[in-house]
């Protein structure tokens, strides 16, 4: 599906640090059981707001369901344990990929379930898919992990939002990266969607205008199992790095290229592949001095705390890293607060209410978590919501206006920590 021109007008602006760029059934939710107050020390409405979450617990891309998971669901948590005026349900079901397709029952679900917004989904390419229907439909489409930079421009009415920047700032930081570390040439072999092509061309882009060269490149589909002839294209080139933009089909590729003789310390990753699951995963490849690249600042320790805490009390496994957790954390209280403003659980009317509350318009308070800026909006005032993953702050692409890229560098365990 290709992407049309929007109906917000297209802005991106990329930068080292800071980026200023850029549903099924109408939901049958619940309506407010009283009207907005004019503010004290009661709720300023009663509201049942019905989400879904469209995450991958299959495919690709699950290594990136649990944090994604745990930080939607620890939201919807605090949200209902700070009974401000909404209660949110939450249904979750699996995105997969767009090889399995298990996205297409998921969203046939979501729409029974009458939801007003969707958490999702992770992949670009599936996001692609099911956006057209969403809008159709009056439900707000909000992705933590939304990276191409073709939805800046979508034709959206409003509907859709994402908390993780373009692939022209990680793209950007990234091709810098290569070039500071004293690369003259690298190659790159990335995947054939819109995730892979936005991230490879603005790689290229920057790393060739610091005068470094792209020498070769290999693009593969997604399924693809085999990736001999990429590895033989990007080899046959002897590149001083090489950067793969992929999903866990690192997994594959990164023994085919250290056994053709690379040297794994001078592989630059991506969100999609970076991983703290490598010690178990891909032990026989060491890793130590490799980096990458992904959205996010630094996470504070309560935070993760809070996440592991409440993953596991759902009887899950402790999440390895928390790659996106925050961006699906601040999607749910965002929609949340939104909601809240709105006095509605109506999808057009909570889109109307995002950029609001996010700080992108209007001269909010600022406040950091939903319980403070629920107090804001049930006493009267305007509430500008800073987040986990930033300041967030939309724009009128559903865009956020800023958004922090971390560099991390594996160590000699195969896990990575964060070193800007």
């Amino acid at each position: 599906m290709n992407a049309l021109k929007g109906s917000r007008t297209a802005k991106v602006f990329a930068g080292i640090a800071l980026l200023s760029a850029s549903a099924l059934v109408v939901a049958g939710c619940s309506t407010p059981t009283e009207t907005p107050s004019e503010g004290g020390d009661k709720p300023a409405a009663d509201l049942t707001l019905k989400l879904g979450s469209l995450l991958p617990q299959t495919g690709s891309l699950s290594f990136l369901g649990p944090p994604m998971e745990s930080g939607s669901g620890l939201a919807v948590q605090e949200v209902n344990e700070a009974a401000a005026g909404v209660t949110i349900e939450m249904t979750a079901e699996d995105e997969g990929d767009t090889d399995t397709k298990a996205y297409e029952t998921s969203i046939t679900k979501l729409q029974s379930a009458g939801v007003a917004g969707i958490v999702g989904a992770a992949s670009s390419g599936v996001t692609k898919l099911i956006l057209d229907g969403n809008v159709g439909a009056g439900i707000i489409t909000i992705s933590p992990s939304n990276t191409s930079p073709d939805f800046t421009a979508w034709e959206d009415d409003g509907l859709y939002f994402r908390t993780a920047p373009s692939d022209l700032l990680q793209g950007e930081v990234l091709g810098n990266l290569i070039a500071e570390d004293g690369n003259k040439s690298i190659g790159v072999i990335y995947q054939n969607n819109a995730y892979g092509t936005g991230l490879f061309d603005a790689i290229k882009t920057t790393f060739e205008g610091t005068g470094g060269e792209v020498v070769a490149e290999a693009s593969f589909n997604i399924g693809d199992a085999q990736f001999d002839a990429q590895v033989s294209t990007i080899m046959a080139a002897n590149p001083d790095a090489i950067a793969v933009v992929s999903y866990d089909e690192f997994k594959t590729i990164a023994p085919l290229l250290v056994n053709a003789g690379f040297d794994p310390s001078k592989f630059y990753l991506v969100d999609g592949n970076l991983s703290n699951t490598y010690s178990t995963e891909l032990p026989a490849v060491a890793l130590e001095g490799a980096k990458g690249t992904k959205p996010g600042p630094a996470l504070e320790d309560d935070f993760t705390d809070r996440l592991q805490a409440y993953w596991t009390g759902e009887g899950n496994t402790e999440v390895a890293d928390f790659t996106y957790a925050a961006e699906a954390y601040d999607a749910v209280v965002l929609m949340a607060l939104a909601s809240l403003a709105a006095g509605s659980t109506e999808g057009a009317e909570i889109a109307a209410k995002m950029q609001e509350v996010s700080g992108g318009s209007g001269d909010g308070e600022k406040c950091t978590s939903f319980a403070d800026c629920a107090k804001i909006i049930n006493d009267g005032g305007v509430a500008d919501y800073d987040g986990y993953s930033g300041d967030v702050t939309f724009d009128e692409n559903g865009d956020p206006k800023g958004a922090a890229i971390g560099v991390f560098e594996y160590g000699a365990d195969n896990t990575y920590s964060r070193i800007n």
